[in-house]
């Protein structure tokens, strides 16, 4: 009876945290329109939405509100949502509540096509830094699934991603040691993760390959749940692991490399937003799928609104803010996993 007391509430809870997730998302969202450089009154911004909405000319605040704010949180909202679903996915794949989307090796390697992109003459924010960066980060990956494929099992698959992320961090340091000090300038810059770049024709390009995937993964929460139990037991329940890992990379590949290819590297989101989930509502990836995605999103645009205001007129780069929340959470583990007899 005590179990079956203690699962109804926590049942109750998780179908009020994702409704309450996404009240929270749009609160930020709006907070966001109305904040940056120039603050906006907040009816100001509502006349302006209700204007694009009814087709009526634009005028007063309407550029700023609808061509440079809008796509931008959409795009932190789509962003956001990529990392942090690549985040519990997987965590649920590799059964390690502290893994991110890093571990396949699609950040390193878009990293290495961004940076070789750059290097050899491209501009950090030019369609074909975007383009690199994307091949590189599905190069990677590619690369990391074809040599942990030959053993089952996941942790050949992590030692796969570990020696890929070296090899291509590796080549990221090479070329920056040949690149002169424009193209240091931007590869810095892209590194370190921004979103000024958000236009609604950039938005329509990389929509579809977040979307896609992030539609694609809630069908997997099942085959997730029962990976929880092991390879052996997924498989004693119905499932095949040999097939349903290389769907999670590949749709992992997909919404992560377009996020890192359009946005540069941002950190800690991919393990941060599942990792709390995790903690406060259990391992249930047909919730944690979802929440994740509305938490990530609800995090990226909160750190972009910050990163817009805190250094004004500049703009402090969204990469430093996350590592900034993420570098003590990412300690307050280690020291909480030591203080319970190493961690679980």
């Amino acid at each position: 009876m005590s179990t079956v007391a203690t699962l109804v509430p926590a049942i109750a809870w998780r179908r009020l945290a994702l409704p309450a997730l996404v009240l929270l998302l749009v609160a930020v969202a709006l907070w966001s329109l109305c904040h940056g450089a120039i603050d906006i009154p907040p009816r100001e911004v509502l006349a302006s939405l209700l204007r694009a909405a009814d087709g009526a000319p634009a005028r007063g605040d309407d550029t700023v509100v609808l061509g440079l704010r809008l796509p931008r949180i959409a795009l932190a909202i789509l962003v956001g949502s990529a990392l942090a679903s690549g985040g519990a996915t997987m965590q649920g794949l590799f059964r390690n509540p502290l893994a991110d989307p890093g571990l396949i090796g699609v950040s390193a390697g878009a990293a290495l096509g961004a940076v070789g992109a750059i290097v050899l003459g491209g501009q950090s924010g030019s369609w074909r830094v975007a383009a690199a960066a994307f091949v590189g980060g599905l190069g990677a990956t590619s690369f990391v699934y074809m040599l942990g494929r030959h053993r089952a099992g996941v942790s050949h698959l992590l030692l796969a991603g570990v020696a890929v992320n070296a090899i291509a961090m590796a080549g990221v340091g090479l070329l920056t040691y040949l690149a002169d000090e424009n193209q240091l300038r931007d590869l810095t810059f892209w590194s370190l993760g921004s979103l000024g770049g958000a236009s609604w024709s950039r938005l329509a390009t990389v929509a579809p390959w977040i979307l896609l995937p992030l539609l694609c993964l809630p069908a997997a929460a099942a085959g997730l749940n029962a990976l929880l139990l092991g390879e052996n037991e997924a498989t004693l329940l119905g499932y095949r692991p040999e097939r349903l890992q290389p769907f999670l990379v590949g749709l992992v590949a997909l919404a992560v490399g377009a996020s890192v290819a359009f946005t540069g590297v941002i950190g800690f989101v991919g393990l941060i937003v599942p990792h709390l989930l995790r903690m406060g509502f259990g391992p249930d990836h047909r919730f944690l799928l979802p929440a994740s995605a509305v938490g990530g999103a609800t995090l990226l645009v909160a750190a972009d609104a910050l990163a817009r205001t805190v250094v004004v007129p500049g703009e402090l780069p969204i990469g430093v803010l996350t590592a900034l929340v993420g570098g003590p959470f990412f300690l307050w583990l280690l020291l909480r996993g030591r203080g319970h007899g190493g961690g679980r």
